[in-house]
């Protein structure tokens, strides 16, 4: 059923450049600058292909994580299928929700799509602070670092302060996508990578150091 609400998802935005196609001029934008500009364009056709990369996309996602322990013998007895499912399901409501802010913004002038993206990728770092706790030990998701993959300990308590971690950088995301400009947001969103990358990073490394203990 799970699967169903996939393709579901993968062809809402087929249906929207469907919709859209009749409307569109000989050329359309098909790449935008750092500021939002439109600085490649393509026959109208090209309407069509971002659903077919993202939603190729989409489904790989998918089934890579909802076919996880296939891929991860060595820890099938951790993995929790249903929740990989969940977090497939979850990428491809983003790469949807992505693929629908570009087509809008292709063909509607005057609209920058960094002004969609960079909230878009506010909410998809949120959503994904919600899950990183619910992560169990694999060699596949998550932040596989050689200390939280020796050591379960450490790798539920380095995911539990990443989700703590990605769930408030997703919404300062969020707020700044919607409240600055595109460079600022852009400036935000960079820092809020290295920040989501290198807090939880760094906490493994030092329990590591303290033996495993929760510091």
């Amino acid at each position: 059923m799970v699967f169903f609400y996939v393709l579901v998802l993968i062809g809402i935005p087929f249906i929207y450049a469907t919709y859209l196609y009749p409307s569109l001029p000989e050329i359309i934008p098909t790449h935008f600058n750092i500021k939002g500009e439109a600085d490649g364009f393509g026959g109208k056709d090209s309407i069509y292909l971002g659903p077919v990369i993202l939603g190729v996309a989409s489904l790989f996602s998918y089934f890579l994580l909802a076919n996880n322990k296939n891929f991860d013998p060595k820890r099938t007895g951790q993995i929790d299928d249903g929740m990989f499912q969940k977090f497939g399901f979850f990428t491809v409501l983003f790469l949807s929700l992505l693929c629908m802010g570009i087509l809008y913004a292709t063909t509607h002038q005057g609209i920058s799509f960094e002004k969609l993206l960079f909230p878009i990728m506010g909410l998809a770092f949120a959503g994904t602070g919600l899950y990183m706790p619910k992560i169990k030990q694999n060699y596949f998701a998550g932040f596989k670092l050689p200390w939280t993959l020796d050591n379960v300990d450490n790798w539920n308590a380095t995911h539990k302060i990443a989700g703590k971690v990605w769930l408030y950088g997703g919404i300062l995301q969020f707020i700044a996508g919607m409240a600055f400009s595109s460079v600022t947001s852009f400036v935000i969103f960079f820092i809020d990578m290295i920040v989501m990358v290198l807090v939880p990073g760094i906490y493994s490394y030092r329990m590591f150091k303290n033996g495993n203990k929760v510091l």
